[in-house]
């Protein structure tokens, strides 16, 4: 029985030394160099090759290396007997929420606008919102939306959010799928963090833009399908919108020729909202590993066909 390690743009020799010093009787293989596809039966991935999974016939399980699933989910050849699970993890949930605090508190006390004010040697003094004024919703209230929302109430922002059914979480007002209008129309901040699915692919688009408070700000940490980004353009330059912070795009890396590199109204970040750790979860896997040949219930399984 043999782990299989596909990572494409992550060292998978971390990886395998992590969980090696975890386990020395392990017998690991690291994609491309794999010599016996028939013994494995769990995979630890991260953007693999599409169709890579349908070449191993005895493959039970693919682990997500982070808490996205869609890389793995959006492969049409995915044996269907095949689970997936994804990362749960304090520090990964810790750092995503740290990030959107950064970027809610970067937009409140126009700090991109002072860093473009920077680099034209314009000394512009503009008042600021404080928190208290400025009200954030976060699409998408799962474990990572339920963090951020704790984290932007605790320093003082308006938080509401955005999930399937409405409900109270720690005192933030979550909206439900019927009440997406009335939850836009409050919103200031923007943060996305759905999942990927049929529904929310391109779910952030003019339409949705036009719905927020004049002038909204979008936040976007969870994946590039989400956006349209044509429409976003056409938001910032007509504006409705005053800006965006992006993590997460359709093409990683970024193209060099992409308009969002050059407009001066987009923050880009490098996909480091928050990175998993090896050491962090190397447990949680190796549990699951065990779990699987044990026949026992896997942690954070993933409903395949909701993609969540």
């Amino acid at each position: 029985m043999s782990i299989l390690i596909v990572s494409t743009n992550r060292d998978p020799q971390k990886w395998r030394d992590t969980l090696m010093s975890k386990n020395e009787s392990l017998d690991i293989q690291i994609y491309p160099d794999i010599d016996r596809p028939k013994d494995v039966e769990f995979a630890i991935s991260w953007k693999h090759p599409e169709g890579l999974y349908k070449d191993f016939p005895n493959l039970k399980v693919i682990a997500s290396m982070g808490a996205g699933v869609n890389h793995i989910l959006k492969d049409k050849d995915l044996p269907k007997q095949v689970r997936v699970t994804r990362i749960v993890d304090e520090q990964l949930t810790e750092d995503m929420s740290q990030f959107v605090l950064l970027n809610c508190l970067a937009v409140s006390r126009n700090f991109f606008t002072h860093l473009q004010d920077q680099s034209a040697k314009l000394w512009n003094t503009k008042p600021y919102q404080t928190p208290k004024n400025t009200s954030v919703g976060i699409m998408g209230y799962g474990v990572l939306g339920q963090e951020a929302g704790k984290v932007l109430k605790k320093n003082g922002f308006e938080v509401i959010g955005y999930a399937n059914s409405s409900k109270t979480v720690d005192g933030i007002r979550v909206y439900g799928e019927k009440e997406q209008d009335e939850f836009l129309n409050k919103t200031q901040i923007l943060v996305c963090l759905l999942p990927v699915t049929e529904l929310t692919t391109g779910i952030l688009n003019l339409d949705l833009f036009r719905k927020l408070k004049n002038k909204a700000y979008l936040i976007n940490v969870a994946r590039g399908e989400h956006l349209n980004e044509d429409d976003l353009l056409k938001a910032i330059d007509q504006d409705i919108i005053s800006g965006a912070s992006l993590d997460v795009f359709r093409e990683e890396p970024l193209p060099r020729s992409h308009p969002f590199w050059e407009h001066p109204q987009i923050q880009i970040t490098p996909h480091i909202a928050s990175m998993t750790d090896p050491e962090s979860v190397a447990n949680q896997l190796l549990d699951n590993y065990e779990r699987m040949k044990n026949g026992k219930a896997l942690l954070n399984e993933v409903n395949t066909a909701k993609g969540y």
